[in-house]
């Protein structure tokens, strides 16, 4: 169990940091116009919202710590 946090929160922390300094993005489609079967869609490139990497630095802080910190 000590182990499982330690290794969530050093992924959680890294993937904070990664969406914290702008590298973190995802991909969105919207369909603009739909008539019968055929549809135009555009596809954006979106940001990760800092909020949510400093969020995982938090969490991921939080569990390394308490899993290096645990006993037993």
């Amino acid at each position: 169990m000590r182990a499982i946090l330690i290794v969530v929160g050093i992924v959680l922390l890294v993937g904070g940091l990664w969406a914290v300094f702008g590298h973190g993005s995802y991909t969105q489609t919207d369909t603009l116009v739909q008539l019968g079967s055929a549809k135009l869609t555009a596809t954006h490139d979106k940001a990760i919202p800092q909020w949510m990497g400093i969020a995982g630095i938090v969490v991921g802080a939080l569990l390394a710590l308490g899993g290096l910190l645990k006993k037993g």
